[in-house]
């Protein structure tokens, strides 16, 4: 078997008919129905000295690189595949990034010094700094502006190994800008080979103009008025976002509102996905009441919940989704219950949360890492929470998370030996080469 040796250099975009990946020491996906949960979670296929063939943005055949060079199909059809050798390397499904919020004009340095200096993430809001502090960046700048900053962020994440994005608005919190940001996401998306899934987020919080110029049960209703009457009609007519989310936490939205928009997102036929108990205690008992009356795709977060809230969890498809990202940025002792959940049988996936506030990270491989170090997941269930299971909680399953014939062409190859090795070496981009929907990304050795 060949030395895998890391590849450097440029990013380059090649829109290929026919890709053949050869010469993948270990070729790594998971199997098996969706999405996986429990001990299944951890069963992945491994194929050694495996090849890939792909054609018109899908999976054709899966095999041994033996069955690959006897194929006489492939032997008439040489001069026109264009043939990768993976050099004895690793090779994934692409991961799937299933919670960003990408559309942000700028870091937020000053919240970031104020942590350091011990300032916890609900004192800096209370502030004027966090989500309230990104809104004016947003509402200035242009849609290609944004488009251009979304863009840059997708680029990055391709070139480490991710294939689909979930993309959020958040950030603007009025009619204008938050339709801005969406567009920004579409515009983004047409110029990107990979596959995006744009989310409402006009519920991120009550935007500081609200609350100045009422009282707070009043600045409340008028903006969750502005977001059920204006924000999701608007998105459901023109198509601009695939789903509804929610900020449920202290000092962003309450259980109540939540549900108010969780009304609204699905009579206009949006799904719904949220944010829940990341900083604070839920309440016992309600995430099996918001199961049982609601189609929800993801809960992202789960740093607390409670037992009950777990058995419910396991008795539904909805994707608990663990962003450990964020509560190493933040700087947090406290971990989603990642081994808990699985044990009871939750489905769980994993995503990067990338956004300027709490997780400024679009590398899915530092987030396998975090899994195992923080959360105790094996390698093996790391790679399935980020790939099949983050499928799962878009809704694109059956497209997309594993490595079999007519799947979509989303690969990653590692410049490494053994699978669990992407999670071993944090820190750093182990990704040689991408295939996004048919289309190569590779990190170029000339530079």
């Amino acid at each position: 078997m060949a030395e895998a040796k890391p590849l450097r250099g440029h990013a380059k975009q090649h829109s290929c008919g026919l890709i053949l990946l050869t010469n993948i020491g270990q070729l790594v996906t998971p199997r098996g129905s969706t999405p996986r949960r429990g001990p299944h979670l951890g069963e992945l296929q491994i194929i050694n000295d495996a090849a890939v063939l792909c054609a018109g943005g899908k999976i054709v055949s899966v095999g041994t690189c033996r069955d690959a060079r006897r194929d006489s199909w492939l032997k008439s059809r040489r001069k026109k595949i264009r043939e990768l050798d993976c050099r004895g390397g690793v090779v994934l499904p692409g991961f799937v990034d299933s919670h960003t919020h990408p559309v942000f004009a700028a870091p937020r340095l000053v919240d970031f010094e104020k942590r350091i200096a011990g300032a916890t993430y609900e004192q800096i809001a209370q502030a004027g700094g966090g989500i309230s502090s990104s809104l004016e960046g947003v509402r200035k700048s242009s849609r290609g502006v944004l488009a251009q900053k979304v863009l840059s962020a997708l680029n990055e994440m391709a070139a480490q190994g991710t294939t689909t994005v979930e993309c959020k608005s958040g950030y603007g919190l009025n009619v204008l800008a938050e339709l801005k940001s969406l567009q920004a996401i579409r515009a983004a998306a047409r110029q990107w080979p990979g596959t995006v899934v744009s989310t409402l987020l006009g519920a991120h919080v009550i935007p500081p103009e609200y609350i100045r110029k009422r009282a707070s049960w009043a600045a409340r209703n008028a903006y969750l008025d502005l977001v059920i009457k204006a924000m999701i009609p608007e998105v459901a007519d023109s198509g601009l976002a695939r789903y509804v989310d929610v900020f449920v936490e202290r000092g962003a939205f309450s259980r109540g509102e939540a549900e108010r928009i969780f009304k609204a997102a699905q009579a206009r036929g949006l799904p719904v996905r949220a944010h829940v108990g990341q900083l604070s205690e839920i309440g016992s008992g309600w995430l099996g009441s918001l199961l049982e009356r609601f189609e929800v795709a993801s809960l992202d977060h789960l740093d607390h919940v409670t037992d009950d809230d777990i058995a419910a969890l396991a008795r539904h498809n909805t994707i608990a989704t663990l962003l450990p990202g964020a509560n190493y940025f933040l700087g947090l002792d406290r971990y989603p219950p990642a081994r808990k959940l699985i044990g009871a049988g939750v489905p769980v996936a994993l995503a990067t949360d990338y956004n300027p506030g709490s997780s400024p990270l679009t590398n899915m491989q530092f987030v396998l890492s975090l899994a195992g170090t923080q959360m105790k997941m094996s390698p093996a269930e790391a790679i399935a929470a980020a790939t099949l299971n983050g499928a799962a909680a878009l809704g694109l399953a059956a497209r997309k998370g594993t490595i079999e014939p007519g799947k979509d062409a989303d690969l990653a190859a590692f410049a490494v030996r053994d699978y669990r090795e992407i999670a071993y070496w944090f820190g750093s981009n182990l990704c040689g080469l991408t295939v996004l929907q048919g289309n190569l990304w590779e990190l170029s050795s000339n530079g």
